[in-house]
C-alpha cells in the first residue's frame, strides 16, 4: 500500500490536477473541434488503463480492477460505442428472452459472486444476474444421431452443485455494468469507436521525469495514444483489447492470428416448451450440433450447428416447419434413440468393471418438446482466431480479441473471463512491487499464464468438430467407444466434468 500510495503521488503531481475519483462525468473530455490542437493538450485526459470494448470480458475487467486492493484506484477509461453502456437499467423483466445466451461455468460463476475473503477478487456482479432471468443445470446429455451411444453427466458425479448457468448476454452486461457502477473505481465510459493508435518506442534513457507533460511522456515511450472516432484523444499507460474477434486493438497493435473459418453457420433462437427444461442437451448431427439449454421459464435456446446453405434455409422457412425440424433433430430425425450403449454389454470392456458406475438416472431420456418459436433466428458464421501473442509493449488482448472458438461446449465467454481474472491479478502485482503496468516483461507474465490453457482448449473443442464432421463406420465406432467411457468410467466422467467446469486440467491427466 505504501508503494501504491508513493506512485500514486508522483501520478497526481504529473497531471497537476488535485486527485479525486472520477464519476462518469467528471473527466473533461476534448471536443472534437479542438482535436489535434497542442494549446487543447491540458484537455486531453491521461489515465492509466483504457479497455477498447465494453463488452461481458471487458467489464468484467474493470470490475476486477475495482475489487482489488492495489488497483481499485486506477484511473480507467472505457471505450466503446454500444449506446446500453450510457443507461443503468436496459433490461424489462417482461422482454422475452434475447437469443443471445452463454452457459457460465462453475469457475466463471465464482469469478462473479461477491468478494467473502479479503484480497480474493471475485467481483460481486452474481447478485445483480440473480435479479433477472436464469437457469441452473445440473445434468447434460450429449449423443449422437448413429444411436450407437451416449453420454449423460450429473453435477453429483464431481462433487458440484451445478454444471453451469445459462445467462442472456443482456444480462451479463447489465449486471456487470452495474457493479463497475456501483463501485469506486475512477473511470470514464466513451461512447465511440477507436480510430488510431499511437506507442512509440522508449527513449534511451531509463529514467523518465515523472513531471513530464503527457506528450513528453508519450514521446519518451511512456503513454499510448488513443484517437477516437468522435475527436476526442487519451492518453494511457495500457491499453487492453478487448473489443471482439474484429479487434481493432489487435490490428492497430500488429498482433498476427492463425486459424481458420470452419464450413458451417450457427443458427441460434429461443424457444419455449409446455414443461421447464432442467437440462442442458446436445446431439451431434450429421452437418454439426444441436444444442437445447434451459434459461428458465420454460424457455430454451437453440444453437444449431449446419452448412451454410442450410442455415439460409432453416433461418426462412415458417415457424411451424422450423420448430418441426428442431423437434425431429432431438428426437428420431437422423437415426434412432441409443440403447444404454453398444459396448454395453460386451466382453471387449470386461476388464472395466471396477471402474464401471451406473445408475437409473444414467438412462437415456428425450427431450422435451419445442412448441414455439419466442425469438428470431439468427445465424452467424464460425471460425477459429486465435492470437499468436496476447501482449506487446503498453497493449494486451483478452476474450475473443485473442481467441474465438466453436461454440458447441458454451467455452468462449469463459475463457474470456479467465483473461480477465488473470490480467487484473498480473497488473496488481506489478503495482506491488513498483512495476510499470505497461511494460512487456510484466504483461508477458500474464500471456505465459493464459496462453497454454486457451490453447488447450481450443484444440479440444477443434477435435471434437472434426471428430464429428466426418460420417465413417469405423470412426463411428470409436466415436461410440469414446461415449461409452465418458458414460460409465467413473474417474474419467469426473475429470471431463471438472475441466468443463473450469478446472484447466487435462482429462485423463488431472
Amino acid at each position: 500500500n505504501r508503494i501504491f500510495a508513493t506512485k500514486a503521488g508522483s501520478n497526481v503531481y504529473r497531471l497537476r490536477i488535485p486527485w479525486r475519483p472520477l464519476s462518469n462525468d467528471a473527466a473533461p473530455l476534448l471536443s472534437s473541434q479542438n482535436a489535434g490542437n497542442p494549446e487543447k493538450e491540458s484537455e486531453a485526459k491521461q489515465y492509466d488503463i483504457a479497455i477498447v470494448g465494453g463488452g461481458m470480458v471487458g467489464l468484467a475487467l474493470a470490475c476486477s480492477l475495482a475489487s482489488r486492493p492495489l488497483t481499485r484506484h486506477l484511473n480507467v477509461a472505457i471505450i466503446d460505442s454500444n449506446p446500453a453502456l450510457g443507461r443503468k437499467h436496459f433490461i424489462k423483466k417482461e422482454d422475452l428472452p434475447d437469443p443471445r445466451v452463454s452457459t457460465i461455468t462453475p469457475a466463471t460463476i465464482s469469478f462473479f459472486k461477491v468478494t467473502v475473503v479479503a484480497y480474493i477478487a471475485d467481483i460481486g456482479a452474481w447478485q445483480f444476474v440473480e435479479q433477472h432471468r436464469h437457469a441452473y443445470f445440473d445434468k447434460m446429455q450429449v449423443w449422437d444421431y448413429t444411436g450407437l451411444s451416449y453420454a449423460k453427466y450429473n453435477a453429483r458425479d464431481a462433487d458440484k452443485e451445478v454444471l453451469g448457468c445459462v445467462v442472456e448476454n443482456k444480462v451479463l452486461l447489465s449486471s456487470l455494468l452495474s457493479r463497475v457502477q456501483e463501485t469506486d473505481l475512477p473511470k470514464k465510459i466513451y461512447p465511440s469507436r477507436l480510430n488510431s493508435m499511437s506507442i512509440l518506442p522508449n527513449s534511451s534513457s531509463s529514467e523518465v521525469d515523472s513531471t513530464l507533460s503527457m506528450t513528453a511522456l508519450f514521446t519518451h515511450g511512456r503513454l499510448a495514444k488513443l484517437e477516437l472516432e468522435d475527436g476526442n484523444s487519451l492518453y494511457a499507460k495500457l491499453v487492453v483489447g478487448a473489443d471482439g474477434g474484429k479487434s481493432r486493438v489487435r490490428e492497430l497493435a500488429g498482433f498476427r492470428t492463425t486459424g481458420w473459418n470452419y464450413s458451417q453457420n450457427a443458427i441460434i433462437c429461443t424457444v419455449e416448451h409446455d414443461v421447464e427444461n432442467h437440462c442442458a442437451w446436445q446431439r451431434f448431427l450429421p452437418s454439426g450440433p444441436l444444442a437445447l439449454l434451459p434459461i428458465g421459464d420454460k424457455f430454451s435456446n437453440i444453437v444449431w450447428t449446419m452448412s451454410p446453405k442450410e442455415s439460409s434455409e432453416f433461418k426462412s422457412i415458417t415457424e411451424d416447419n422450423f420448430l418441426k425440424a428442431v423437434n425431429r433433430a432431438l428426437d428420431y430425425g437422423y437415426g434412432p434413440h441409443p440403447t444404454s450403449s453398444i459396448l454395453g454389454s460386451s466382453d471387449l470392456v470386461s476388464w472395466l468393471k471396477g471402474g464401471i458406475s451406473k445408475s437409473a438416472n444414467d438412462c437415456f431420456e428425450i427431450p422435451p418438446k419445442v412448441i414455439k418459436l419466442a425469438s428470431e433466428r439468427m445465424a452467424f458464421p464460425l471460425s477459429l482466431r486465435h492470437a499468436n501473442d496476447y501482449a506487446s509493449k503498453r497493449v494486451a488482448l483478452i476474450g475473443d480479441a485473442a481467441h474465438t472458438v466453436h461454440p458447441l461446449a458454451g467455452q468462449g465467454v469463459n475463457l474470456g473471463f479467465g483473461d480477465a481474472s488473470t490480467l487484473s491479478s498480473v497488473i496488481s502485482e506489478g503495482i506491488a512491487v513498483g512495476a510499470d503496468i505497461g511494460e512487456v516483461s510484466l504483461l508477458k507474465k500474464y500471456e505465459a499464464d493464459r496462453k497454454p490453457a486457451n490453447v488447450m482448449m481450443m484444440a479440444v473443442l477443434d477435435g471434437f468438430q472434426k471428430a464429428y464432421s466426418v460420417d465413417f463406420g469405423p470412426l463411428n465406432i470409436l466415436r461410440a467407444a469414446a461415449f461409452h467411457g465418458a458414460h460409465h468410467i467413473s474417474p474419467l466422467k469426473k475429470s471431463i466434468i471438472s475441466y468443463a467446469s473450469g478446472e484447466m486440467r487435462l482429462p485423463l491427466f488431472a
